[in-house]
């Protein structure tokens, strides 16, 4: 897999880049937690992404790049996770989400032909995130209320868990997500989610001509996420805004608030130059194509073997 990977980015041009796993800031979301360790008394993270510092390679005019990088996440461990994994990422410069999602479709085809021992994933369907509520649930989620929201879940016989915020549209949009949406995609394809709701939005622009959408997606195989990606913001102050309320949500969640990642923000104010990125779980995809039932399976150690 990982020559096929190396091979399709040399046939595209794409420059093969290695970022630092160590970093004095990290993500401020509070759905990722990340490790940190001390070195001369200064506090460092193992990154969760090497986003950051990819982009700012992107500000310094590195051009369009990728990485095969080794990321770390606190508390994910299971049967589709392990604290360390592989992840994928690249970015594609004067190119929206759409022409990505292209070239991720080419990706993915050369792994297929090469890896695939199910026979099952030779289609990928994209649907915008607004089309899949109304098709699935009936209902338009950036025009509903939470309350609206709380009614469905409850007509559609789904639980409720226990300690949601009620108030919370972000939370019962991804509560439906995971437990109606996802779960109708095709068993057997790969499907593209795009265009959430711009509340959604991390590190995606907004929608100029729709602000009530932000354009970024998501790569599923069947209902399991394998990937995240942007139609990058390069707004400097608009991403600082998102990453204090961020940690505005970690303190009222109890949380531990984040260190904002100042350098980024430094090389958006420089210039990010336009491009779309994403990031995809290798060991995830792998697992998928070979038709694997754990994690463990497709990486040489988990967690526990370590």
């Amino acid at each position: 897999m990982l020559q096929n990977i190396r091979a399709f980015f040399a046939q595209q041009g794409v420059l093969e880049v290695d970022t630092p796993v160590l970093s004095a800031a990290s993500i401020t979301d509070p759905h990722i937690s990340s490790f940190k360790t001390i070195y001369q008394e200064q506090v460092y993270y193992l990154q969760t992404s090497p986003e950051f510092f990819m982009k700012r390679l992107l500000a310094a005019g590195a051009g369009d790049i990728y990485q095969i990088a080794r990321v770390f996440r606190e508390d994910e461990q299971g049967h589709w996770h392990n604290p360390e994994f592989s992840m994928l990422e690249w970015y594609r410069t004067g190119q929206d989400h759409h022409g990505l999602m292209d070239e991720i479709e080419q990706l993915l085809a050369q792994l297929v032909n090469t890896l695939d021992t199910t026979g099952h994933w030779s289609v990928v369907n994209r649907i915008s995130y607004e089309q899949a509520f109304i098709d699935i649930l009936g209902i338009n989620p950036l025009d509903a209320s939470c309350a609206e929201l709380k009614h469905l879940t409850s007509k559609n016989k789904i639980e409720i868990p226990v300690g949601m915020d009620e108030e919370n549209k972000d939370m019962w949009l991804d509560w439906l997500m995971t437990q109606a949406i996802a779960p109708a995609f095709s068993k057997q394809e790969f499907t593209f989610l795009y265009d959430y709701p711009a509340s959604q939005a991390a590190l995606a622009r907004i929608g100029t001509d729709n602000p009530g959408i932000a354009h970024r997606f998501e790569i599923f195989a069947g209902e399991l996420e394998l990937g995240n990606g942007f139609y990058e913001l390069i707004d400097a102050q608009e991403q600082g805004r998102r990453f204090d309320n961020e940690n505005l949500r970690r303190q009222r969640q109890g949380q531990e608030e984040i260190p904002v990642d100042k350098n980024l923000l430094a090389a958006l104010e420089h210039g990010l130059p336009e491009c779309s990125g994403v990031a995809i779980g290798l060991d995830r995809l792998l697992m998928v194509l070979l038709g694997k039932a754990h994690i463990t399976e497709v990486v040489s150690f988990g967690i526990s073997q370590v």
